[in-house]
């Protein structure tokens, strides 16, 4: 790519706090829209090292790597923000938002709310990432962005990262998204973090697999995930849309 050039635009990024929270909460999402022809990325805002059972962040990228192969994404990035220290900061955001105005997606989907028991990590992430989509379209404030093009996200969403939570933050609309011929490789990827899931936490499979049927059978589908929009969803074809 020549200096300066932007690369080809991406229709949706998702962001997770570590390498596996993404293929957690909305893998089945972008291994289906990855089949449907559309150009998906993550952004990782940490390595999520150090963890117990892993050799070192470069395993861990290694197993990102496969699990994005899996999903069919078209870009992944972990920024170099620590990990058991991220925190919501004016870099962090500046960071983030520098990777919106380069890909310009048209929709971003980020952690929702907290994960008791679970990293901290993941609220700040949600707070960096609602702060990014923010800055992604403010203008006269290029110097603080690389002298990137302003972008505007279409729509935002958020995924539910607790398997073990069943409430939902207070939301303007939620919906179940369709992910039956997709469930297999979203557990493919998810198996691809062997540091994260040895033998003794198979049980998390279980869960997720379980949370998705729970979803999907609610919709009518066999698998689902549950996505969450922060504005009201509106619909035009009401016919079209429900079905």
């Amino acid at each position: 790519m020549i200096p300066g050039e932007l690369p080809e635009p991406l229709d949706i990024i998702a962001v997770g706090a570590h390498p596996d929270d993404v293929e957690i909460g909305c893998g089945g999402t972008l291994a289906k829209l990855s089949q449907q022809g559309y150009r998906v990325g993550i952004v990782d805002l940490t390595d999520g090292e150090p963890t117990p059972l892993s050799p070192g962040p470069e395993s861990r990228l290694e197993e990102a790597a496969a699990a994005a192969r899996i999903l069919g994404v078209h870009m992944r990035q972990t920024l170099a923000l620590p990990n058991r220290r991220l925190f919501d900061s004016f870099e962090a955001r500046v960071e983030l938002a520098k990777i919106l105005r380069r890909y310009r997606p048209r929709v971003v989907i980020g952690i929702a709310d907290k994960t008791p028991l679970a990293s901290p990590d993941h609220w700040q992430a949600m707070q960096i990432t609602d702060a990014a989509v923010f800055y992604s379209r403010l203008t006269k404030w290029d110097e603080q962005f690389d002298h990137l093009p302003v972008h505007t996200i279409s729509r935002q969403f958020w995924y539910p990262l607790g398997i073990r939570n069943l409430a939902t933050p207070p939301v303007a609309g939620q919906f179940i998204h369709d992910i039956s011929e997709t469930l297999a490789c979203k557990l493919e990827a998810v198996r691809a973090y062997e540091s994260q899931f040895p033998p003794t936490k198979q049980q998390v499979f279980q869960l997720l697999e379980s949370q998705n049927r729970f979803y999907g059978a609610c919709a009518g589908f066999e698998a689902g995930e549950l996505l969450i929009s922060p504005t009201a969803i509106g619909v035009k074809d009401l016919f079209g849309a429900l079905l």
